[in-house]
Parts: C-alpha cells; sequence; structure tokens
C-alpha cells in the first residue's frame, strides 16, 4: 500500500540529564504507510526564541498571520496598569470601599483614588490630581474608579467629606482587629509643619531634626501585630504622655471596649498616666521603668544585678509599685552598644571643654565673664546630653572640670538592664509573652518610619485648617493600611521575613537580639525565593507591576470604537497578584 503524507506539526519533547531538563522542538509529520502510522522528523527548530517557535506552531495549525498595519487595529494610549491593579484590588478586598460609605459618591471614589495613589505615588494634591485626571493621567486609576476630570479642589473638598466620617470609620476598623482583652500599641510622634497659621502647629520637642519648624503630634494606636485602626492629630506643644487621656476616651466610649491592654513606651505611660488614668478605668498596661527608678531598685537591693550572672530574665515586686509585676531584663549586646556611645560622648564633651579651658588662659583675648564662659559650656553639655557625668566650676576668669567618676560608673552598672512594668497577672500573661509585648511597640514604630519617610510621605504638611490637617494625617493612615496589608501578603517575594515566628523561636531568649528565620537569611544572601523567583522590595515590586500595561486600541476609520489590551504579565506579576488574590483585569 502506498504511503498517505499528513500535515506537519511541531512535536515539544522533553528530557532530563544529569539534573537538567533538556527541550526538544522538532517538525514532524505523520504519515500512514502499509497500515501503519509512522513519523518522519522535517527539521529541528529548537535554536529558535520560543516566541518564534509559538509562531511556526500557529502557522502550521493554520493561523493567518498579518502585518499590524493591517491587522485592523491600533492602539491609541498605553497607561501603566499592573500596580494600580495591585494596591485597588487590595483596598477592594479589604471592604474599606464600603467602611468609607455604603454607596458609591464622587467624594468616595476620590478618597480611594487618594488612598491609592498615596501608597504607589505620594505627592501633594495638585500632583494626584493631575495623576488622577482622565486628560494628564499617568496610570489607570482614574479611569478605573471613573473620575474623569478632577481639581485640586475636587480633592480637598473629598479630604473634608473624609474627615467627617474619621469616627465613624475608625470605629468599623476597631470591630474588624480589636476584641475585649487585646494588647493595644500606642504610640505618638512629631512631623513638622510648613507655614504659621494652623491652630495644631506648634514649636514643641523636635523629632526631625527641624528645631525651628513648627510641628504637630500624632498618636497612633495598632493592633499586637502594627496593623493601624486609628489615628489622633495634637497641637505640636503637647507632651507625650497627655495624649494618653484621648486614645483611652477613643477606646472605651468610641469603640466600646471594656477590657484592653495599652503597651506604650516608658516616657508615655508615666506613673501619673497609669494613677490618674489607666488603673481608675479598670485598664492594663505594659510599659518600662525609666532609668533613675531602676536606678532606686537597685538602691533599695529588689533589684540584684547578681542575678543576672545565671541568667537574663527575672521577675519581682516592689512595694512601690503596688499591684504590678516587674520583669528585669539584661541584654549584653544593648550593654556593649551604650558603654561604647558613652564612651564617645564622653570624649568628645571633654574635647570642647577643654578647649573651653584653653580659651581662658590664652594670652589673647582670653574668654571672660562667667555668663560668656556658661553660655559656652551650656552649649557643650546640651550637645552631647553628658552634663551630670560632669563636675564643673565657672568664676569670672577660670573655668575647670572633672569627670564624676562615680556617676559613671553607677550608670555604668545598668548598661543593657531595663525593667518591664505590668498590671497582668502571669497567669494572664508570661514574662517571656510580656516583654516580647514591649518589644512588639518596633511595630509602631516601623509604621511611624512608612508614614514620614520610605513610604507614604505624610510631611511637609501645607493645610492651613486644623480639620484637613487632621484629614491628611487620616488619609496617610488609610493608606498605610492598605500597604500593611499588601506587604503581609507579598512577603514570600519581599525582603522582609514572611515567617517571623520561625525567626523568634531561633533566639535563645526573648531578651536577646531579634532573629530572622532561615528563609529570609536565604533571601537576603541569594536576593531570589526558594522558588528561584527574583526579590524586590515594595517599591521596586511596585515599579515592575507598572510594566503591566493597559493598551486602549481602536479599529481604523472607527476612533470610538475601542477597546482594550493587556500586555501579558510576567512571572513575578503573576505570582504578586497570586499573592495578593485580586485579579489585575479591573
Amino acid at each position: 500500500m502506498s504511503a498517505r503524507s499528513g500535515p506537519v506539526h511541531v512535536a515539544t519533547s522533553k528530557r532530563q540529564y544529569k539534573g537538567k531538563v533538556y527541550v526538544t522542538h522538532l517538525l514532524r509529520r505523520t504519515y500512514r504507510e502499509d497500515g501503519k502510522v509512522k513519523n518522519e522528523t522535517v527539521g529541528n527548530i529548537s535554536h529558535l526564541p520560543p516566541e518564534v517557535i509559538e509562531l511556526v506552531r500557529e502557522a502550521l495549525r493554520g493561523t493567518r498571520f498579518v502585518p499590524v498595519d493591517e491587522a485592523g487595529f491600533r492602539i491609541v494610549r498605553t497607561l501603566p496598569h499592573g500596580h494600580v491593579a495591585a494596591a485597588f484590588g487590595t483596598l477592594r478586598a479589604l471592604g474599606l470601599e464600603e467602611l468609607l460609605a455604603s454607596r458609591r459618591s464622587p467624594e468616595r471614589d476620590r478618597v480611594v483614588g487618594m488612598i491609592v495613589s498615596r501608597v504607589l505615588e505620594p505627592a501633594s494634591k495638585l500632583a494626584t490630581a493631575r495623576w488622577l485626571d482622565d486628560v494628564s493621567a499617568a496610570s489607570t486609576l482614574g479611569e478605573v474608579l471613573e473620575l474623569g476630570k478632577v481639581s485640586a479642589d475636587d480633592l480637598y473638598e473629598a479630604l473634608d467629606w473624609l474627615g467627617e466620617r474619621q469616627g465613624r470609620i475608625e470605629q468599623a476598623l476597631a470591630q474588624r482587629h480589636l476584641k475585649e482583652g487585646t494588647l493595644l500599641l500606642y504610640d505618638v510622634t512629631s512631623t513638622y509643619f510648613e507655614g504659621h497659621s494652623c491652630p495644631l502647629a506648634a514649636l514643641g520637642h523636635d523629632r526631625d531634626g527641624k528645631e525651628h519648624k513648627l510641628q504637630i503630634i500624632i498618636g497612633l494606636l495598632c493592633t499586637p501585630e502594627g496593623c493601624p485602626v486609628a489615628v489622633e492629630v495634637f497641637p505640636g506643644n503637647t507632651g507625650d504622655p497627655t495624649t494618653l487621656a484621648a486614645a483611652i476616651h477613643k477606646v472605651r466610649h468610641r469603640f466600646g471596649l471594656r477590657r484592653v491592654v495599652f503597651v506604650g513606651d516608658r516616657g508615655l505611660l508615666t506613673n501619673a498616666r497609669i494613677d490618674k488614668e489607666l488603673r481608675p478605668q479598670g485598664l492594663d498596661w505594659i510599659s518600662a521603668l525609666r532609668a533613675p527608678a531602676v536606678s532606686g531598685l537597685v538602691g533599695e537591693e529588689v533589684l540584684e544585678l547578681s542575678l543576672f550572672d545565671e541568667r537574663d530574665l527575672f521577675e519581682m515586686t516592689s512595694a512601690d509599685y503596688p499591684g504590678e509585676r516587674l520583669i528585669a531584663c539584661r541584654n549584653p549586646l544593648l550593654a556593649e552598644e551604650r558603654s561604647r556611645k558613652r564612651a564617645e560622648l564622653l570624649a568628645c564633651t571633654q574635647r570642647e571643654l577643654d578647649k573651653i579651658v584653653q580659651a581662658t588662659r590664652r594670652k589673647k583675648q582670653p574668654l571672660r565673664g562667667q555668663d560668656k564662659i556658661g553660655v559656652r559650656v551650656g552649649r557643650v553639655l546640651g550637645r552631647y546630653k553628658m552634663g551630670k557625668h560632669f563636675a564643673y566650676d565657672i568664676s569670672g576668669d577660670s573655668f575647670t572640670y572633672h569627670r564624676n567618676v562615680e556617676r559613671i560608673e553607677a550608670e555604668a552598672s545598668l548598661d543593657g538592664v531595663y525593667v518591664i512594668r505590668t498590671s497582668l497577672p502571669k497567669k494572664t500573661l508570661g514574662s517571656d509573652a510580656t516583654v516580647q509585648a514591649y518589644k512588639d511597640l518596633a511595630y509602631i514604630e516601623r509604621a511611624f518610619r512608612s508614614l514620614k519617610t520610605v513610604d507614604l510621605e505624610v510631611r511637609p504638611i501645607y493645610h492651613a485648617r486644623e480639620d484637613r490637617v487632621k484629614a491628611h494625617v487620616f488619609l496617610c493612615m488609610l493608606a498605610y493600611h492598605v500597604l500593611w496589608h499588601m506587604k503581609q501578603a507579598l512577603a514570600p517575594i519581599l525582603f522582609q521575613d514572611d515567617d517571623p515566628q520561625t525567626g523568634r523561636r531561633r533566639r535563645t531568649s526573648v531578651v536577646g537580639r531579634a532573629q530572622r528565620s532561615e528563609a529570609a537569611d536565604a533571601k537576603a544572601a541569594t536576593k531570589l525565593t526558594h522558588k528561584g523567583e527574583p526579590v524586590h522590595d515594595f517599591h521596586t515590586l511596585m515599579d515592575h507591576l507598572a510594566t503591566l500595561a493597559k493598551n486602549r486600541c481602536c479599529l481604523p476609520g472607527r476612533d470610538h470604537a475601542t477597546f482594550d489590551i493587556f500586555t501579558e504579565p510576567t512571572a513575578i506579576q503573576r505570582r504578586a497578584f497570586q499573592l495578593l488574590d485580586v485579579s489585575y483585569r479591573l
């Protein structure tokens, strides 16, 4: 019987050899001869690029290809889209739109646009309006939200709309994330202010290195994991401890929680705040003692430093702190660092004081006058904060000083020692868990860093109206709420540790330095995940997602007959959307 030839096709085969997988693409023809099916290899196209091989495969299947100019459509506009889909998709999955308002409105859509743009491209309201506007848009966000023409005034009106709803939105967030008996991280920071007309702007304790700038105080409430639920803005000259009353009122009366545990640092949860505000309200706390209080415990022999020879953590009680547990800890690495820093500061202070001594003894124009000498000495001691370690004498024409060795040695004996205080009984929260809860305040410090610098850029603040300043800060908190959830979901492909509990188990003691998991160390060393994927920080990942574009196309001669085509996602883009559990097709 004669042979009957069949069509040519692409046959792909894989084989493994010495741990490597080899893929072969052959042009083959199938035919029948004497009643048997046989194959004939026409050629080997394995050397061609994958996209060319696919074109050959499709052509052999009968697909007809034509030049782009004859394809029947053209691309009208291309906008970055993937990062918008990731951030907006996360916001929508969190149900944040419904928290803002149960029904859609122009104000709600504009607020959503400002939140997402704050995550992706933090800028002024004017720059944000241009980023969202349908004519000058730099992404698909305005189109996805159907914002149309957007002006800065539109965004200011939406900001006012958001400020009026802050209480209700925070209450809804608290219902989602807080429950009776929960730990609640609370801390404050300051940020500088541009302008002089806002009632909230005032000189106060500077944390940004802007000594002569007016500032505001921001108080943030977070879950034990660091997820933000509420924020409050205070005048810039407000003392940190006095902000606690507003936080308690918000938790008790707005959130309706009767039992919570406030976790705050030693400068915020002071004895006065505990006695006047927390204890009368029946609220519990976790904080730490200030250095003078720790020294007092040593002087009263309540805290025996010799016990640290055998362990780095132990509990004690003191009549000065009735109803509280005191947990003494000593970190050798912290002790070494404080000793090194003190030695450097003492040396710098002494070097500058020596210059003043020489100035009083020089022959030409010696430094004279008790007031002038005192000003220079005060400036030096204030710069290095070492005045307590020096004794000095100033006269009209001389200045002498010496180190207070006893005080230096007394402070050095407490290097690395800190004492956690809590009203919780041990059966409710053990020693290790209590210490860890206090150390978790690092989460809220991370939130402030994200809000102020690396991510959301809450500053500089130009708003003149008090309500708009508060609304602006609240908007940034909502953006951090979205950002926090995105980073949690994307952790496997980010440099951050996606298994922090394993890292904590690697420590020999809760007092020791925080440890990362082995997987996080491997990511940092290889810059790859265990699946071989490239590891990113959040911003480079968003930049990569932005390359997933949305193309607006139209048919020739029919400019109004448009349709959209998305670029094909890369492997890492598919992985990101899989982790976020959102779709890029919005």
